[in-house]
This record gives structure tokens, sequence and C-alpha cells, in this order.
């Protein structure tokens, strides 16, 4: 085989590996060494929420409404907010709430979020912290299903999975967004057979309060926190009835930043963590994460070979595949600033946004920029168009 036959056997096999390989051997892990947890379902904890918000104006009331008024025993519920030196009205917005399970915490000068969670969580009285987002809409039964799981001592860290709104006008991101994080949902179903999920989902999770330590300003909660808790032997469960709701950025733009923002805080976060790494978290790491992160890298390689290997007549019909993928990925770009993306053109564009997003990311981690502090999509903000 000749040296271009070998690039693209090796870059087709990373591909086919990260996207397909992985689960399967997920699954076929979870056979022979699968996590029991034992549940409760008449297990209250005391609970502890934490909103860290910054300008949340538009969302910090029905937020608090809606938390407060969750199907669990209130004598056991508290709800810690904190405004991060917010400028839009949201600490009146707060003190208008009058209810005595909420407690407000505001930050003279703008320190982030992760400094802001970490003030409040010296301030939580509860079992479990409970970390969620001020736009994110959560259901009554949402805190009970998560709860259950913390009767089992070996369970340190329980997660659910964000879903995007949709509607009349949904929009092409949403779409795009909600198929992606299907496949999240099913890999995070997978990996809590074996008691390890990898990462949390920021706007719905919790944590056992005896294992939080100070988070590091730079990185994300949603992943430090796992990755400790691993670390500690203790398990991350997946809860797929603990579902959270938000509104999707309609703008490519927003978007691309997010992805961007997120990969490059996870790049960092895991160079960071990488002694907190060992056995089957590494190696869950490096599969879902690093390898998938940087999936630009063989989608240009197998271009290429196809390219070169083209005058034979499979690899000229590989590399007219891959030319007509990338068209429709273009033609999605052109149509999106215009209108709506058809059908056949969003797989395609929201692919290729997301992939050159992530990579863009890493190489942002790379050159060691940070995210302490950071703006939410104004176009995801505002009531839910679903009605929560």
């Amino acid at each position: 085989m000749t040296g271009e036959g070998w690039l693209f056997g090796l870059s087709a096999a990373w591909l086919g590996y990260v996207w397909i390989g992985y689960p399967l051997i997920l699954q076929a892990l979870s056979v022979r060494r699968r996590f029991r947890s034992i549940t409760a379902d008449d297990y209250y904890p005391t609970v502890s929420v934490l909103i860290a918000a910054r300008n949340e104006r538009k969302d910090i009331e029905w937020k608090l409404a809606q938390t407060l008024a969750w199907d669990y025993p209130a004598d056991r519920l508290e709800v810690l907010v904190g405004s991060d030196a917010s400028t839009d009205g949201t600490d009146e917005a707060i003190r208008s709430v009058r209810d005595s399970r909420l407690r407000f915490l505001r930050n003279r000068e703008r320190i982030g979020k992760n400094m802001t969670l970490n003030r409040l969580a010296r301030l939580a009285h509860g079992e479990v912290l409970f970390f969620t987002d001020a736009n994110t809409h959560i259901g009554p039964q949402c805190l009970r299903t998560m709860v259950r799981h913390f009767a089992d001592s070996r369970v340190g860290c329980v997660t659910g999975m964000e879903s995007n709104a949709t509607g009349l006008e949904t929009s092409t991101i949403t779409i795009g967004s909600n198929a992606y994080l299907e496949y999240e949902s099913a890999l995070d179903k997978l990996e809590s057979k074996l008691g390890s999920v990898l990462v949390c989902d920021g706007s719905v999770y919790c944590l056992r309060r005896a294992l939080f330590a100070d988070l590091d300003p730079d990185l994300a909660n949603d992943l430090e926190h796992p990755v400790r808790v691993g670390r500690a032997g203790m398990a991350i469960l997946y809860e797929p009835q603990a579902r959270s709701l938000e509104r999707c950025s309609s703008s490519a733009l927003e978007e691309f930043a997010r992805r961007r923002r997120i990969a490059a805080q996870g790049a960092l976060g895991m160079w960071r963590l990488r002694h907190e790494l060992r056995g089957v978290r590494l190696w869950q790491f490096v599969s879902r994460k690093f390898l998938r992160w940087l999936t630009l890298l063989p989608l240009a390689i197998v271009l290429l070979t196809s390219f070169l290997l083209r005058p034979q007549h499979l690899f000229a019909a590989l590399f007219a595949v891959q030319i007509a993928f990338y068209t429709l990925a273009l033609m999605g770009v052109w149509q999106h600033g215009k209108s709506r993306v058809n059908g056949l053109l969003r797989l395609p564009f929201v692919f290729l946004l997301a992939n050159i997003a992530v990579f863009l990311g890493v190489v942002d981690a790379c050159r060691r920029k940070t995210f302490a502090t950071w703006n939410i999509a104004e176009l995801s903000r505002g009531p839910n168009p679903q009605g929560g």
C-alpha cells in the first residue's frame, strides 16, 4: 500500500472509531463491568440550588419562581443566587422574590461564573448541590429523579441533559444542536452503565456536597467536577429523565463562538486536570473528547488522499462524495445568511460549523486563551417559546 493509502486508512479509522467504535466498545464493556446503582424514590436529602447570574433580567424571575415551585419538600430545598456585578436590573428582580428559601449574593466586581459558584457553595447548607443556569427551564419532577441516586453512597455526581426548545420557527442551529445532543445523550447512557459519565451538563447536574472543592476560574465546572469525582473513585451517573430546556441561539456566529469556547475550556481543563485521569477515564477522554475535537484533521487528510488516489475508481467515487458533502455545507452557509437552511443542507452545514469551531477551540487552548468570564448569546435569552 502507498503512503497515501496508509494515511487514508488511518484517518478513516480515526473517524470511524470516534463516532462509531467508541460507543460500541462502551456497550461491550458494560456487559462485563456494569455499575448497578441502588436508588430510593423516598430519599430526600437537603438540596442547595446554585445559580450564577450575570445580566439575567430577562430570565431570572421566572427561573426562581419555577425552581421554588419544584415538587420537593420545601424544608429540604434552598436556592442561592449570585449576581456577578450585574448591571441590567437582575439584582432588583432577585430581591423582589419573597421566599425564605432564597438567598442572594452580589459580587461588587465581576469575577466570573466559577468564582461566584465557589462563594455560593461556601454558604450552602445542602447535602447535595444542584447546578443550573438562569436561562434553563427544568420540570418540577427533575430534582426527585436525580437525588434518588444519592441513596447509594458510591454515587458522587448525577447529570441530566439539555435540550433546545423547538417550535414553528425552529432554526437550523436548533435542529442541528438537538441532533448532536441526542448523540451525546446516547453516549452518556452507555458511560453511565459503567458508573463513569465523562462530563456533566452544566445546566442540570447534582454533586454530593462533601466532594465539592473550589473550582478553577478558567475551567468549565461541568467538566472539572466529574473529573475530580471520578478520580475520588465515586460514580458519575446519567439520569435520562432529567432534562433541561433552553432557547438555542438561531445565529450561526453565536453558536460557532459558543462551541469554540466550550472546546477551548475543555481542552484547557483536560490539560490542567491530566493527572486526575487514569485508566478507563483517560481512555474515555481521549476517545470522546480529544480525538473528536481534532476531527477536522482526519477529514482534511481523507479529502486530500482520496484526491491523490483518484485514478483508482473507488477513491474517485469517495472524493466525489466528499466534494458533494462540502458543497452542500457551503451552500448551507450561503443560505443561512438569507433564510432558514433546508433539510438537505442542514446536516453538512451544522457538522462543518461544529467541527471547525471545536478545532479552533483547541487552538485557542494551545494559545492559552482563557474564559473566566463571557457573555451568554443574546439570542438564547428570554422566556421559552414552549412555555417551559
